[in-house]
């Protein structure tokens, strides 16, 4: 592995399954999605059979508090030994992996599998680190994740991390290279349950491609006074959790082994934000036991001092809908507002007066529980173009702020690293 401190990551030893073994039962989706929905798991489980694959090696959130959470810690550390042992993770070497993932809504999001120092990286709101995380954490998520890190050799990542490329300087350039060179991928196939399809190529350590990909990352850093190169776009509890973890054991090491302890790096997909197979999805609000009318009232009184303004010119101005029974929207408009984003806005209203609230995905699912004396909200997408500047602004975005595509398009479990000596 080579460390490059200043940029905050890492080129890893990755490892990846053996040839001949089954990608398609091998990789599964992240473990905290389809959290309501048991009987995807259960799916999972019929595809894999008794086949090697991510799914022995993590923990789907949708077992949390119940009895299989218990059986599935006891097995993971078990499993991971043993497909150590039997090779069927077997190390590629020191580099990259670019990745191309299809589905049915997008025919391409490019990617980088790297490591992330989590040194360099903090949750903490209004923090200055080079790596942060985009929305709150929460504490209780982290420590079944940490169990799991405490008790095996190996660590698989369904983190996504985001970087501000619009020119596409460094994975675009590096896939560019690739195709020059023929590359051939290193991994090429489906993936379960509709979930589309993925290919990934190797780049060694060392290569032009590397030290191209090291330069693009640079430039980007350079070209920003504030120190942010990477932020958390998805799996932030599993980096936090990686972090809590590196905590725990980094003050039994000596100094010279923190610098290149394995444990200290989380391999993580480096996405574009401008990548056009990435979508942000605005989560809208819907409260209830309110009526639309009672809410704009509460409205008019939170907002007295933000210059808010119902069905006027929204021009130049931060604006979101209300939803109100019988699908009659308001606009309201705040020529002062309290925060960066107009969902922020909303929020802080939400939270100041205690409205009992539920986050929803689509206008049209908005619309249908707008009624019975409740309200629904419509927020605007969030921009990709002041993304990272809001971050730097405003430190973390309001809890359920934007949802990066939908469940399917999520990253799938499939390279490893090991987090032990």
């Amino acid at each position: 592995m080579r460390t490059i401190s200043e940029l905050g990551f890492a080129v890893p030893e990755i490892l990846i399954p053996q040839q001949g073994t089954d990608f398609k039962k091998w990789a599964v989706i992240a473990c905290d999605q389809y959290t309501s929905e048991p009987e995807y798991w259960a799916d999972c489980e019929k595809e894999v059979g008794g086949a090697p694959s991510t799914l022995n090696l993590v923990l789907p959130e949708v077992y949390l508090g119940t009895e299989k959470e218990t059986e599935k810690l006891d097995s993971i550390a078990k499993t991971a030994g043993r497909y150590l042992e039997d090779g069927i993770l077997t190390g590629i070497g020191t580099g990259f992996i670019l990745t191309d993932r299809a589905t049915s809504l997008h025919p391409s999001r490019k990617g980088l599998i790297a490591a992330i120092d989590l040194e360099g990286y903090s949750f903490e709101p209004g923090n200055k680190n080079i790596c942060r995380a985009t929305e709150g954490t929460v504490l209780s998520r982290i420590p079944p994740r940490v169990r799991i890190r405490a008790n095996s050799p190996l660590e698989l990542p369904h983190i996504m991390i985001l970087i501000d490329d619009p020119e596409g300087i460094t994975i675009e350039k590096a896939f560019d290279m690739a195709a020059s060179e023929g590359l051939k991928p290193l991994y090429d196939t489906d993936l379960m349950l509709g979930s589309g399809h993925i290919k990934g190529t190797f780049i060694p350590d060392g290569s032009a491609i590397a030290e191209s990909i090291v330069n693009g990352l640079a430039s980007l850093k350079s070209g920003n006074s504030d120190g942010l190169l990477f932020l958390v776009g998805d799996g932030n509890h599993s980096l936090a959790s990686a972090k809590a973890h590196w905590e725990n054991i980094r003050e039994g090491l000596s100094e010279d082994e923190k610098k290149d302890h394995p444990a200290r790096f989380a391999l993580a997909e480096i996405v574009n934000i401008h990548d056009k197979g990435l979508d942000f999805e605005p989560i809208h609000r819907v409260i209830f036991n309110i009526s639309g009318e009672e809410f704009i009232a509460k409205a008019k009184e939170y907002f007295k001092d933000s210059g808010i303004e119902l069905n006027g010119d929204t021009a130049g101005k931060q604006s979101f809908t209300v939803v109100c029974e019988g699908n009659s929207d308001v606009t309201v408009s705040l020529s002062k507002p309290p925060h960066t984003l107009a969902v922020g806005s909303v929020q802080m209203m939400i939270d100041s007066l205690g409205l009992e609230c539920d986050y929803i995905h689509g206008e049209d699912s908005v619309r249908n529980l707008a009624t019975s004396g409740n309200t629904g909200v419509l927020v605007p997408a969030i921009s990709k173009d002041t993304f990272f500047r809001t971050v730097e602004k405003e430190g973390v975005f309001p809890r359920k702020t934007f949802s990066m595509g939908e469940a399917f398009e999520k990253r799938f479990y499939l390279e490893a690293k090991k987090i032990v000596k």
